[in-house]
């Protein structure tokens, strides 16, 4: 998340050259997913569980 954050601030300066603004927001795409990806799992733990086991 941090990473990500840091990518948004730097996209929105918007003083960096496209090919690396293409870069970092291909790198921006591949940690939201990653990101979405973790919650989502967490989100079937915690249904699963009911809410009862323990986060990690």
């Amino acid at each position: 998340m941090a990473r990500l954050g840091k990518i948004v601030a730097e996209l929105e300066k918007g003083d960096i050259a496209l090919e690396k603004a293409v870069e970092l927001y291909s790198e921006g795409v591949k940690l939201t997913e990653v990101c979405r990806k973790q919650l989502d799992e967490s989100k079937i733990k915690i249904t699963e569980d009911n809410g009862t086991a323990p986060l990690n």
